[in-house]
């Protein structure tokens, strides 16, 4: 496959450029606590992996897949707990990957268009773009509380007509391939990310952020 013609790359979010994980824990933990306290789960110790395996799904797509019994309001507060948690943690825990600002500042030197599209929240996106000036790397940003909370692959169908072909979309989880592979552009999975074996359909995989400049 030839990645020369490219002109616009769609990036994912957490656990491609952002380290999410050390955000994510104690968030899921305080959430899981109110579960405890509030007799819907039995008290209970979770690894990272276990943690890390709900990063990249939509609020909704995660407590869906984690806890289907609960009741939907009980999904949503602590759905809502997780975000708040975030977003008060963030000013002091959330980190970029190594490298993520140059490489995508030497992308959008280069010319390509860059666009982020996450299964995140407006309140998130909207805190990380203050904390890392995103808004000045993407010509786009684009989260799934913006369109209903679709599956990545209907919000990529949707803004693709707008930007230039050949086109790749970046990600650690097996959502981003999809979309990829259903809207037939190019994908590329991050084996440093969250998603592990869910990358192994990925045209091309990297190990780090910084391999993706060899690649174009």
């Amino acid at each position: 496959m030839d990645l020369t013609n490219v002109k616009t790359i769609f990036f994912d979010y957490d656990g491609t450029l952002h380290n999410s994980l050390k955000l994510y824990k104690p968030a899921f933990l305080k959430a899981y606590h109110y579960l405890v306290t509030s007799n819907y789960k039995k008290e209970r110790n979770f690894t990272d992996q276990e943690i890390a395996k709900f990063l990249g799904q939509s609020p909704k797509g995660m407590w869906d897949n984690f806890a289907p019994e609960l009741p939907e309001q009980i999904k949503q507060k602590a759905s809502q707990l997780i975000g708040q948690t975030m977003n008060e943690l963030a000013d002091e825990y959330a980190e970029l990957y190594p490298q993520a600002k140059i490489v995508l500042n030497t992308l959008k030197q280069r010319g390509y268009t860059l666009v982020f599209i996450s299964n995140c929240t407006n309140n998130y996106m909207k805190k990380h773009i203050e904390l890392f000036d995103l808004d000045y790397y993407f010509d786009l940003l684009v989260n799934a509380e913006m369109y209903h909370y679709s599956p990545k692959e209907d919000i990529l169908k949707d803004i693709i007509p707008s930007y230039k072909k050949e086109m790749i979309i970046i990600g650690d989880r097996h959502h981003d391939i999809t979309a990829g592979k259903k809207n037939n552009i190019y994908t590329v999975g991050c084996t440093y990310g969250y998603g592990k074996d869910e990358i192994k359909e990925a045209d091309y995989t990297i190990n780090s952020l910084t391999e993706l400049l060899n690649l174009l």
